[in-house]
């Protein structure tokens, strides 16, 4: 069958109006708990948080090379980035923390032992913080996981250990119950095993919803975390703030230039969080 030229126009138009409702839906992001209206304006928190969770000679997309890790985070270094911890970010929401220029939250998801054995000695190589969440009930139970030794010896030096549940269960699959037993068992587990409060989650497999983190706040913990691509900035919901995934590519570097340039170049074309 052919098409003439105002079917052919009108087509275009349809798929040229279907990709801009599409890149409108992603660049939405949730209101916060309150639901209250945040003034459009200029936001004076921005900060690109970098989410990563292996560092290890896999050769797979969630595995980092060691050696395209320290260069991202020579680049960091040599651009005037500076690390910052969770806490220090929710101060800089509530305004009673001033973040230094160009801040940013590195974060790792799950625990992995190559966490301590790749990342950790290029973070201090270059004085970086960093965070990881942790599945509590992993720990001591697979050998690619860290120890709590391993653990102990990261929080003292400027590594922020953080909750990611005790299964890494999909959150939207338990009930109220075991989201309660996820939530307050690995809290509960991770500051008695390392001596320090733990107050800030990310959401296994990224699945939520806002009930989900109704429940988040309820079992003491001040903020969490979504694998939502963006910046966080005032208008982010503390329950579902934004991260940036770092994969490894075929040109891990160029893509790791792209991603975390990605956001800045939206907010200058004046795409807004809704």
């Amino acid at each position: 069958m052919t098409f003439g030229g105002k079917e052919t126009t009108m087509a275009k138009r349809i798929a040229l109006f279907a990709a801009v409702a599409l890149l409108l839906f992603f660049a939405a992001s949730p209101r916060d708990m309150n639901a209250h209206k945040v003034e459009e304006r200029e936001r004076e928190t921005k900060v690109m948080i970098l989410n990563y969770h292996k560092v290890d000679n896999m050769n797979i997309s969630l595995s980092v090379l060691p050696k395209d890790f320290d260069a991202q985070m020579k680049y960091l270094k040599e651009n005037g980035y500076h690390t910052i911890t969770p806490d220090e970010l929710y101060g800089s929401l509530m305004g009673t923390c001033e973040l230094p220029e160009k801040p940013v939250l590195i974060t790792f998801d799950d625990g992995y032992a190559d966490n301590y054995h790749y990342a950790y000695p290029i973070l201090r190589k270059y004085d970086f913080k960093a965070t990881i969440f942790l599945a509590s009930g992993f720990m001591g139970k697979y050998d690619n996981y860290v120890t709590w030794d391993q653990v102990r010896e990261m929080a003292s030096n400027g590594i922020s250990i953080q909750s990611h549940s005790v299964t890494h269960s999909s959150m939207s699959d338990l009930s109220d119950e075991q989201l309660q037993a996820e939530l307050t068992e690995s809290k509960e587990k991770i500051e008695a095993e390392i001596g320090q409060p733990v107050q800030y989650f990310a959401y296994p497999t990224g699945m939520y919803d806002f009930h989900i983190a109704h429940l988040v706040r309820e079992a003491g913990y001040k903020a969490a975390f979504t694998i939502r691509f963006g910046n966080v900035d005032e208008a982010s919901n503390l329950y579902a703030m934004e991260r940036i995934p770092i994969f490894h590519t075929e040109d891990t570097f160029s893509s790791f230039l792209e991603r975390i340039h990605y956001v800045p170049a939206f907010e200058q074309l004046s795409w807004r969080k809704g």
